[in-house]
């Protein structure tokens, strides 16, 4: 049954994903990957908040594991640091690694305090 949950998840998780990097992409240019860095940090602070509450494991494996694991994307934030190093941004390279990881943790800590305002 996790399994199941897990994938019903990913499957709102990843389409969401991919149509909201597209609209910021669209509308903010793609001179930088503001699309993965909002899904991220939006992913962060939904898991932050999951985390804080006391969710049942299902509900935790629906949205934590399946929906933010799918909503977030490593890989694809990995692939824009060495796509715009070696495009000759190495600071906007390293504006973009340091700030999603600062601006992640940032957004976990929130989720965290506001499920600790709620609960």
């Amino acid at each position: 049954m996790t399994l199941l949950l897990v994938a019903l998840g990913a499957a709102v998780g990843a389409p969401l994903r991919y149509l909201t990097d597209r609209a910021v992409q669209v509308r903010f240019g793609s001179a930088f990957p503001w699309g993965t860095f909002a899904v991220n940090v939006a992913g962060s602070l939904l898991l932050g908040l999951l985390v804080g509450l006391p969710v049942a494991p299902w509900l935790a494996s629906l949205l934590g594991t399946g929906f933010c694991g799918a909503l977030t994307t490593y890989s694809t934030f990995s692939y824009e640091v060495l796509h715009l190093g070696r495009a000759g941004g190495r600071p906007r390279a390293a504006a973009y690694a340091i700030g999603s990881v600062l601006a992640g943790l940032a957004a976990a800590g929130a989720g965290l305090l506001i499920a600790a305002a709620i609960a």
